[in-house]
């Protein structure tokens, strides 16, 4: 089996929330430190223009969002699994959750909190892609509501303060969950990123102590990989085949048929074009080639993600 790599940097916090995964199965993984902000050369020859972090790429498959990579890991890593209890739907529910709404009030706080002080061109980027094509409004409105944007926050932390104030070590019971990192990475980002983090969080002591657990899990094993080695691995790797089995799809997709996959928002983003190979309800692979790169398979999620007929 090929080695696990992900492309990534240290600040992100949805890359966090995949180093945490990749600690709760106990893995071994090679790390790609990706540059903050576009352009991303070495990545897009991958991606084939998707610039979000993190990225897993195992030999000449490559897994974009962190839906794809936690549905990846236990695929082909079920123990220990990122469902201990019988609540995987509930998990899978909950993180467009925490991915969703929770993350946007999250990165709100977060920049809204930074002011001027952001670097213009990390604001524009970031505020283009979390806050649409009038960004600079976004910001100055994140900073002037300020205090209720944590009011909102506050709200949500303390239910699951409230869950944890049974001593449970983990948001489940005695085990860590998919969900576990799934909220841990915005407790990291905000503990991390905004000035008034840590105080805003020590009033939530049992949130705390769980967050304190989850970190000591780690994550996993790792070694250091330059973007060349990487583009490198792909290259003499062949994609693992997959074969197509969907009746029922809404839109009707069919193997071979040309197709571009962008996140379904408007963040600017570049979409991702190749040939259909699969689909189903919760994802899609498209096959492209690229000169250095030969062939390879991108894997996105279904949910989030827009498929057009290229």
């Amino acid at each position: 089996m090929s080695d696990i790599i992900l492309h990534n940097y240290p600040q992100s916090p949805v890359a966090e929330k995949a180093r945490i995964a990749l600690g709760i199965k106990g893995l071994t993984w090679q790390s790609v430190e990706i540059p903050r902000l576009p352009p991303k050369p070495m990545l897009t020859k991958l991606t084939g223009g998707y610039r979000r972090t993190p990225v897993m790429q195992i030999g000449a498959d490559i897994y974009c969002d962190t839906q794809c990579i936690v549905l990846e890991l236990e695929r082909r890593f079920p123990s220990p699994t990122f469902f201990p209890t019988q609540d995987a739907g509930l998990i899978w529910s909950l993180s467009r959750w925490t991915d969703g709404d929770l993350f946007d009030l999250t990165v709100k706080i977060v920049l809204g909190s930074a002011g001027d002080a952001l670097p213009g061109d990390f604001a524009e980027d970031r505020g283009r892609l979390y806050f649409g094509p009038d960004w600079a409004a976004g910001l100055k409105a994140a900073n002037k509501n300020l205090p209720h944007l944590a009011a909102q926050m506050r709200a949500q932390l303390k239910w699951l303060d409230d869950q944890l104030s049974d001593q449970r070590a983990f948001l489940l019971g005695a085990k860590p969950a998919a969900i576990d990192a799934q909220y841990y990475h915005l407790v990291w980002f905000l503990r991390g990123r905004w000035q008034q983090g840590p105080s805003f969080l020590s009033e939530f002591s049992h949130l705390e102590n769980w967050e304190k657990r989850v970190a000591e899990i780690g994550h996993g094993t790792s070694t250091d990989l330059t973007p060349a080695d990487a583009v490198l691995v792909a290259a003499q790797a062949q994609p693992q085949p997959l074969q197509h089995q969907d009746s029922n799809d809404p839109q009707g997709l069919q193997p071979g048929q040309p197709v571009v996959v962008s996140p379904d928002l408007d963040g600017g983003e570049q979409g991702v074009a190749g040939e259909l190979v699969f689909a189903d309800g919760e994802r899609i692979a498209i096959k492209r080639n690229d000169p250095d790169v030969g062939d390879t398979h991108v894997h996105f999620p279904r949910m989030g993600y827009r498929v057009e007929l290229g």
